[in-house]
């Protein structure tokens, strides 16, 4: 959703009592504005399902989006129940065919807008219709990344686009996304002040506007200043003056701007077939630190900007190669049924003894 969240039209679509919630949010916590508008999505989702029952509406297409959801205010949040919550995560796993996930975030958005609700007048301090509903667990699944030597393949199908103006620009974009690890909207939001002089380290702002420094390798301090030479001729639209990485419009580059860069290089390196996105970039990032840089998880949440370290966990799986090795390294590896692997396994012993 582009524009300002609270001038949106979807803003103006959800009740009095879910509006002050979202500026709340973003103006007292410093919610992130792709988050806020989650938030607003999943709220009106879920009083548009409650007034359809009520009213015995369909609860699919155009009429449910259509539902009028003006009625809703404070009093009407007050009587809601634990089973309105569960019988709407019900409705989101079957009539909306919502994976965990999906349902996760939900239930997340409910369960923050019950606590803002409980906040407003001490004698709501206890109302909260979610308490000990537990979030659907979500299944375990490693990131998709690409390898060593596909991250350098998708590089060099940059490096030799020479017909390409971009290319400078294009090569630092995922130049730092494959060596930082970070977010795409970190990326877009970069501007020429948050970058050190020496180009040793740059700012970055996370989720909800959390700051953090991250340090340059050669990688990228090479990348960069070859991209400075053309963003110095560069005139870019006084509102986007100081922006790092600048669109062919003149103005700060998009997220859909760097998304086409990355699916337009990733097929031209053949790597198009492995689900590869922007974000899996991140996750390339964080692998290759992780197994080949023997970087601490400790270490790698903060380079990633993680708020709990569980998140960043899931980065110490093991590929299949590190595995094979491990069982071969394992002393009792050599030690079979005939007997002639012992003796040889003692007789390697033994020489490595005596070395």
């Amino acid at each position: 959703m582009s524009g300002n969240l609270l001038h949106s039209n979807e803003f103006k679509t959800v009740p009095a009592v879910v509006q002050n919630f979202i500026r709340t949010k973003i103006a007292i916590e410093g919610c992130s504005e792709k988050t806020a508008t989650e938030y607003l999505l999943d709220l009106r989702t879920f009083f548009r399902y409650l007034v359809a029952t009520e009213k015995d509406l369909p609860l699919t297409g155009d009429e449910f989006r259509s539902t009028d959801i003006s009625s809703v205010d404070l009093a009407y949040v007050l009587r809601l129940s634990r089973d309105d919550v569960i019988d709407f995560l019900s409705y989101a796993a079957t009539d909306r065919e919502n994976e965990k996930p999906s349902r996760a975030r939900k239930l997340s958005a409910l369960k923050s807008f019950f606590h803002y609700i409980s906040t407003l007048d001490s004698r709501y301090a206890d109302f909260d219709p979610t308490k000990n509903i537990k979030s659907p667990k979500r299944d375990q699944t490693l990131p998709k990344y690409l390898t060593a030597e596909e991250s350098v393949s998708l590089l060099d199908s940059i490096a030799q686009d020479e017909n390409s103006r971009s290319r400078k620009r294009d090569f630092a974009i995922v130049t730092l996304f494959l060596n930082c690890g970070m977010r795409l909207s970190e990326l877009v939001g970069i501007d020429l002040t948050d970058i050190d002089h020496s180009l040793r380290s740059l700012r970055v702002f996370g989720k909800g506007g959390k700051e953090r420094i991250i340090y340059l390798n050669d990688a990228c301090r090479d990348a960069l200043s070859a991209y400075f030479e053309i963003r110095a001729q560069e005139h870019p639209k006084e509102a986007d003056a100081n922006a790092l990485f600048i669109s062919e419009r003149e103005n700060r580059i998009s997220v859909k701007t760097v998304q086409h860069i990355v699916y337009k290089y990733l097929e031209k390196a053949g790597l198009a077939q492995k689900g590869m996105s922007v974000h899996k970039l991140r996750h390339t990032a964080a692998t290759l630190m992780y197994q080949t840089g023997q970087v601490d998880v400790r270490v790698l949440k903060d380079i990633l900007g993680h708020a709990q370290l569980n998140t960043t966990q899931i980065y110490t799986h093991l590929s299949n190669r590190d595995m094979e090795a491990a069982m071969r390294k394992n002393p009792l590896a050599s030690v079979t049924l005939s007997g002639e692997s012992r003796k040889n396994a003692e007789e390697e012993k033994d020489l490595e003894g005596a070395e």
